[in-house]
């Protein structure tokens, strides 16, 4: 099938359902996913659909739209694997890491439990529970409060307050979407906020996020690229983002999962 029939029925899709996802159209059109991602990648540029996380959606779809913990958790599981685990080798015995709430950042956080002498601030739930171990006296977890959004971040006055006060040595930070314009993006306004006291309480911020984050945009920015000491990702992420985060990230850090390691 030529890429413009391939596209053609990818627009088909997208209009007749709303939104569909990568996976579903890997198996439909018997290609890779990086055939997908490029055919959707290509019709976002022509305006024709938006590039969102796991899939294409319509344009009229809502940059405030906010995917459920349980959704997200269901999209790029390798990718996510392998980013958690290259983005935890950079943390050494006895620092201090502050998680912000995510799919990823549960991945990092899993990858952390082999790290000695670790003090854990986050405001996920998921994130504490993943790295609660009462036997481990190495480790201690710091879990802010605030309101519980549909992503399950713990946001708002309450857990920005309880920021404002600390220091940590790294902040892995996961987004909804990152743009070279809009930045890092979140489709929630208070979780953006709240995520702006993480980074500033931060010495290194590590931004970790699938490929395809690349061109979603969500309703409110929370930093510029030029903020982000080192991106963590795919190697999905297509030629021309790594120019443009090559360019205005301090480090870009490509994570190859599994599958690819046994090619």
């Amino acid at each position: 099938m030529l890429a413009r029939q391939r596209q053609d029925l990818i627009l088909e899709q997208v209009r007749s359902r709303g939104s569909v996802r990568v996976s579903e159209l890997v198996d439909r059109l018997g290609v890779s996913d990086m055939t997908v991602r490029r055919d959707i990648a290509q019709l976002s540029r022509r305006g024709l659909v938006d590039r969102v996380h796991g899939g294409a959606a319509s344009t009229d779809a809502r940059s405030s739209d906010e995917p459920g913990f349980a959704a997200k958790s269901a999209l790029q599981q390798a990718e996510k694997r392998a980013i958690g685990a290259l983005a935890a080798s950079l943390v050494e015995p006895g620092a201090s890491v502050a998680l912000s709430a995510g799919t990823t950042t549960v991945e990092v956080a899993l990858a952390l439990r082999d790290v000695l002498d670790l003090t854990v601030v986050t405001n996920s739930p998921p994130v504490a529970e993943a790295l609660h171990e009462p036997a481990r006296r190495d480790r201690t977890v710091i879990l802010c409060g605030g309101i519980r959004t549909p992503s399950d971040a713990l946001v708002g006055p309450v857990a920005v307050r309880s920021l404002e006060s600390l220091h940590v040595d790294w902040l892995f930070l996961g987004v909804h979407g990152i743009a070279p314009g809009a930045g890092l993006t979140t489709p929630n306004l208070v979780e953006g906020e709240t995520d702006r006291a993480l980074m500033a309480a931060a010495s290194s911020v590590v931004v970790v996020a699938d490929s395809t984050k690349w061109g979603v945009v969500g309703l409110s920015s929370i930093a510029d690229l030029d903020d982000v000491d080192v991106l963590v990702t795919d190697t999905g992420l297509p030629d021309d983002a790594r120019a443009v985060v090559t360019d205005r990230v301090g480090r870009l850090l490509l994570a190859h999962t599994t599958e690819e390691n046994h090619l």
